[in-house]
């Protein structure tokens, strides 16, 4: 796949110009109904995609379904250390006493995700249905 490295504030203004045709991004849990939970940021980037009318892809491996969660609300969000934010190598980066609120993954809505693909096959604009029927299939593929 041909690609080039940005950093992920300049998601919108490359949107806005036209530079980027699609984003696709990985998935560290995939849930029943397609909602797909990813490294904090990603929920922003499938938003920007959908404003500017561009396709948002999920790519991950079939390991990625939780059968047994049933919508992106269910996945349990690990909130991630503070001094992650606080200081870089040792020299504080905010205020003494500032209150961080640090989340290490947001969740993309299944609505957003124009398709998740993966080694067993695609699933062309996700939803439960079409999850499950995916799932059944795909475990005869092993």
């Amino acid at each position: 796949i041909p690609h080039v490295l940005i950093c992920d504030n300049m998601a919108a203004m490359l949107m806005k110009q036209g530079r980027i045709t699609k984003a696709i991004t990985g998935a560290d849990r995939i849930a029943l109904n397609g909602d797909a939970a990813n490294k904090i940021g990603t929920y922003g980037v499938a938003v920007l995609a959908h404003h500017h009318h561009l396709p948002f892809y999920i790519a991950a491996p079939y390991s990625t379904f939780d059968a047994g969660t049933l919508t992106g609300a269910d996945i349990p969000i690990e909130e991630r250390k503070a001094e992650e934010v606080l200081a870089f190598h040792g020299v504080p980066s905010a205020p003494k006493g500032t209150r961080v609120y640090n989340p290490a993954f947001d969740v993309v809505p299944a609505h957003l995700i124009r398709a998740l693909i993966t080694e067993r096959g695609v699933i062309e604009a996700p939803d439960s249905k079409k999850v499950k029927t995916f799932l059944a299939a795909a475990s005869l593929k092993r």
